[in-house]
């Protein structure tokens, strides 16, 4: 008998006029009898932060690696939560000495550090809406943001101070204030003061504040923060998120880890490494504030990212697909050049782990003497003492979700969020093995439902009900700041619209197919869901990115592809080719032969004669956000890409239709 993880609170809804159908309205079970909300006599996350304070002074609380003589990283050198605690309230004391009143705004440009964090708690502790400024969308962006959020004072990373100076001209109507993480130069200060604005270093503001100040009284409905979305086309959105929103989604993760797993404790460690300037690692690192565990900052360099877990080892590991799917990968490799025999012993170990996870066992209990005589080697790759990963932003390939929950002796969780749901809104539930490759079910905060989009053929009506995901309840944002526009968009009648495409499974678990907004017409008026046809050719082993493309006045689609280098570089060497990648790329028999690989995955994955690619360009430098091809989150961003690869894209339309080119 199949158990299902939601309950229906209401009925579907027909067709009716211009709004199309919707489905059942669902929550989780574990919400069953009402949405959790937030207790009386909590006003802001500021009361996390210091009920920890109380419980655990000496803790250790934000840690970084000293670099040593020798430009080697050293051991994580810590500071407690008391010696935080104090930080803040000298620097939010120092804002308010500086002119800065509650609800006036507060950027942070930089990438993660303790100071990121201490700034975020003086915010709180003095009532001002912090606003990231984003470290991976250039000045403009920054510009952008400090004046459409009229940004009073920023603190600034010391290697993001030029930037800032840069774009000061621009914003310094409303900008009065700069203070950097570490140090300042002279030339930096004066640079500043002829345009008006204040350079501190942190050691000098810190010194302007006290730590007996008077802290204002906080609302659960004063606005925490103003995210911007980087968003796949046009200016950043600024996401409003109040107290209440933050605090009831941090309430709802602390409720399901401690109903489905093992609540977190001073004694747990997470590792900071994903952007703090987004909701899903900074909702994260609240909690583990208001559990009083330890956060541990990565160097801030990819290479030495495995390096950093070693040092740590972190009890709890977020991440995006694209880091699993690279430690994935490694282990895997790992195991194939251990030779027969173990890859043998590995084999059977996993197979019958797996069948015992299946059968209902929890991870830990699945194969205890096999975690430890085979599956422990896997675990030390993160550490050794990782107990809980979480997955977001992103689809996670099924066979790498499968392989982690098995292997890692960890629990693993794939969740679904926008910043508009103040981070995830769905997530997997430890331990069921049902809820592979899919989002999970929504979070104790949160309704949903299914609505129709009749011109992409998704009915949430049918027996398999699909349509765009619906939101409703506590941890939803209060609109666009300034653009009220563009909130009327996409709240309707309450719901908030996701603009994604999800598909319900049996046992209430949410599974996201689609994007609805990626849908384009080719001549013969086919319909095409791009990031559909994108996730199945991305199953070809020979792929680590996959751009589709299709123009409206042609008839077949192409695509830019950046393959696997090592995969291509084994493929020359076979075929008695070149074997440098830039040279491999330019190949093309090499070409071809990606080609057709991927149209055998798309057949072997039932695309239709439309949805196969007729030409390809191989690419041999990841999409990245330097170029602005990508969102933070490694969405692909596509009015960028076309403009970007508009010559190409001429040229394989006429390779495809047969010109030489």
């Amino acid at each position: 008998m199949s158990v299902t993880y939601t309950v229906k609170v209401e009925d579907s809804r027909p067709e009716s006029g211009k709004k199309p159908s919707a489905g059942p309205v669902y929550r989780c079970i574990y919400a069953k009898d009402g949405l959790l909300d937030l207790p009386d006599g909590m006003h802001s996350p500021w009361e996390f932060f210091s009920e920890s304070v109380k419980r655990n002074p000496n803790n250790r609380m934000l840690g970084r690696r000293q670099t040593t003589d020798s430009k080697q990283a050293g051991p994580y050198v810590w500071i407690t939560y008391q010696e935080a605690y104090d930080a803040a309230l000298r620097i939010g004391s120092a804002m308010r000495n500086q002119g800065v009143s509650p609800g006036d705004r507060c950027g942070i440009y930089g990438s993660n550090c303790p100071e990121w964090i201490i700034t975020m708690e003086a915010c709180n502790c003095q009532a001002v809406t912090y606003v990231p400024l984003y470290d991976t969308l250039g000045a403009n962006a920054v510009e952008f943001i400090v004046n459409h959020a009229e940004v009073a004072i920023a603190f600034v990373q010391e290697n993001k101070l030029p930037a800032i100076l840069s774009c000061l001209p621009a914003c310094c109507s409303y900008l009065k204030t700069i203070v950097s993480f570490a140090n300042v130069s002279s030339i930096q200060k004066k640079e500043a003061e002829e345009l008006g604005v204040s350079l501190f270093s942190w050691k000098e503001f810190s010194e302007l504040g006290s730590l007996d100040c008077e802290l204002p009284q906080k609302q659960k409905t004063d606005i925490c923060t103003i995210m911007y979305t980087s968003g796949t086309t046009g200016e950043p959105k600024g996401v409003i998120l109040t107290n209440k929103a933050i605090m009831t989604e941090v309430l709802s993760i602390d409720q399901l880890i401690e109903i489905t797993d093992k609540a977190c404790s001073e004694e747990d460690t997470y590792f900071s490494f994903l952007p703090l300037a987004h909701v899903y690692d900074q909702i994260m690192e609240t909690y583990f504030i208001k559990r009083g565990s330890s956060i541990g900052f990565w160097q801030g360099d990819v290479r030495y990212l495995m390096d950093d877990v070693q040092e740590l080892k972190p009890t709890a590991f977020c991440a995006v697909p694209r880091v699993y799917d690279r430690i994935y990968t490694g282990i895997v490799n790992k195991i194939a050049s251990g030779g027969l025999i173990r890859n043998k012993l590995f084999q059977y170990a996993y197979n019958y782990k797996l069948r015992n996870m299946e059968n209902g066992f929890p991870q830990d209990k699945a194969s205890p003497l096999l975690d430890k005589l085979v599956f422990d080697k896997v675990r030390q790759a993160l550490g050794g003492k990782v107990r809980l990963m979480l997955s977001g932003a992103a689809p996670l390939p099924r066979h790498v979700e499968e392989f982690l929950r098995v292997s890692c002796c960890s629990n693993l969780s794939q969740g679904y969020g926008l910043t508009e749901s103040c981070g995830g809104c769905f997530t997997s539930l430890a331990n069921v093995m049902s809820m592979i490759g899919t989002v999970g079910v929504p979070i104790t905060t949160i309704e949903a439902r299914l609505e129709s989009v009749p011109e992409m053929g998704y009915d949430a009506l049918s027996s398999v009900p699909r349509g765009e995901i619906c939101l409703r309840g506590s941890t939803l944002f209060s609109g666009y700041y300034k653009r009220q526009d563009l909130t009327d968009e996409v709240v309707i009648d309450g719901w908030f619209h996701t603009g994604d495409i999800g598909e319900l499974q049996s046992d209430g678990s949410m599974k996201i197919i689609d994007r609805k907004k990626n849908i384009f017409k080719l001549s013969q008026g086919e319909y095409v869901a791009v990031e559909n046809i994108e996730n199945k050719y991305s199953r070809c082993p020979l792929v680590a990115s996959i751009w589709v493309y299709g123009n409206s006045f042609e008839s077949f689609l192409v695509a830019v592809v950046v393959p696997e280098r090592k995969a291509l570089e084994d493929w020359g060497i076979e075929n008695g080719e070149a074997t440098d990648f830039k040279s491999l790329c330019e190949n093309p028999k090499a070409r071809k032969y990606i080609l057709n690989e991927l149209n055998s995955t798309g057949q072997k994955h039932h695309l239709r004669g439309f949805e196969l690619l007729k030409a390809v360009y191989l690419e041999p430098n990841p999409f990245d956000m330097e170029r602005d091809l990508v969102t933070p989150t490694f969405k692909l961003k596509r009015p960028q890409l076309l403009k970007y690869y508009k010559d190409r894209i001429d040229e394989l339309y006429s390779e495809g239709k047969g010109a030489k080119v």
